[in-house]
């Protein structure tokens, strides 16, 4: 197989976000509000473009998307509109790693 060259590869970006509510979420919950959320303003064809994972880094109500970098904007709107609790974004970072040390604390 042929190595892809860095310039057809996806630009990602991680976006860091914050769940504001007492109440304790499980992930599961948690993801399955979101993708409904995304799915429904996005729609299947745009969520499949966006290539959206909700990653299982999950610290006191914080965690990480990764999203297309063309699609954060629309990602976080998206987010904006669950209604079973508040999502704040927190920040994007083009690296998980600094994602995890600058948002999530480690």
């Amino acid at each position: 197989m042929r190595v892809i060259l860095p310039t057809l590869k996806e630009k990602n970006r991680y976006l860091a976000y914050e769940i504001k509510d007492n109440r304790k979420y499980t992930l599961d919950e948690i993801k399955n509000e979101m993708k409904k959320a995304i799915l429904q303003f996005l729609g299947e064809f745009e969520y499949a473009k966006a290539n959206i994972l909700i990653l299982d880094d999950f610290k006191k109500n914080k965690g990480i998307i990764k999203v297309n970098n063309k699609y954060v904007d629309k990602t976080r709107v998206a987010l904006m509109l669950i209604r079973n609790f508040i999502v704040e974004t927190i920040g994007v970072s083009g690296t998980l790693k600094k994602a995890r040390i600058k948002f999530i604390g480690g």
